[in-house]
């Protein structure tokens, strides 16, 4: 059933992540420090479907409207609220919205046993990326590879295409998983798909590889089984 649309509340509601939105873009530089509520106003929206006083169809539609560019940061901010405790959220505006969701994907996977003054503490005494790498340390229990930031040019009217197929490889991954680690999964795609016919088996191999990896644990099991099976 639908939920009783309460026009008064989502009025005010939608009129809030307007002001936010236009804010930012005028203190971009201090954007950071309203991302929690921000992301707070957001999950009500889809929790009443204030979207529907807007005559509009889903909230995905919505999204598209506020965020233009990428609905992907909406969803960091709302998961940063749904998953860490009030008393973190409170402290949140001192580290930033980026450092909020690497403590959301800590909070969502630890539970009851998160240690939120330890590593609210550790976000504001480490640098943006090596915070990140403590947190996949915390979750993986191992150092993660080396790695490259590799800069290259686009153009403006190339973004939303980028953009669009990062945004929905996370939607298939998981959007806890980083934009890189889509990157490749899109690439790997691309590959196997060049190859597929008369191009380079080993290249196809390879993505073949890539492509495992992203499978969950009882799938892997199940595609070697299958393997197995043909091989025999």
């Amino acid at each position: 059933m639908l939920p009783k649309l309460n026009k008064k509340r989502a009025l005010f509601v939608l009129t809030k992540i307007d002001e936010f939105l236009a804010w930012e873009q005028r203190k971009e530089a201090e954007r950071d420090t309203r991302f929690v509520e921000l992301g707070r106003y957001l999950c009500e929206v889809r929790a009443g479907q204030y979207w529907r006083l807007e005559n509009l169809k889903s909230f995905d539609e919505f999204l598209e409207r506020r965020f233009p560019e990428s609905r992907r940061k909406a969803y960091y901010l709302m998961s940063i609220h749904e998953h860490l405790p009030p008393q973190a959220r409170k402290d949140l505006r001192e580290v930033g919205w980026t450092k909020g969701l690497e403590l959301a994907k800590l909070a969502r996977a630890e539970g009851q046993h998160f240690d939120c003054a330890t590593w609210l503490h550790k976000a504001r005494e480490m640098p943006k990326e090596q915070f990140r790498r403590e947190v996949e340390k915390e979750l993986t229990g191992s150092e993660t590879e080396p790695h490259e930031i590799i800069y290259f040019k686009l153009y403006k009217s190339q973004i939303p295409v980028v953009e669009q197929a990062i945004e929905t490889a996370a939607l298939m991954l998981g959007t806890d998983k980083s934009r890189g680690y889509c990157l490749e999964m899109i690439c790997a795609d691309f590959l196997a798909g060049a190859h597929l016919d008369d191009g380079n088996p080993a290249i196809l191999l390879q993505s073949i590889q890539q492509f495992f990896k992203f499978l969950p644990g009882e799938q892997q099991h199940a595609f070697l089984e299958q393997l197995n099976g043909r091989a025999s």
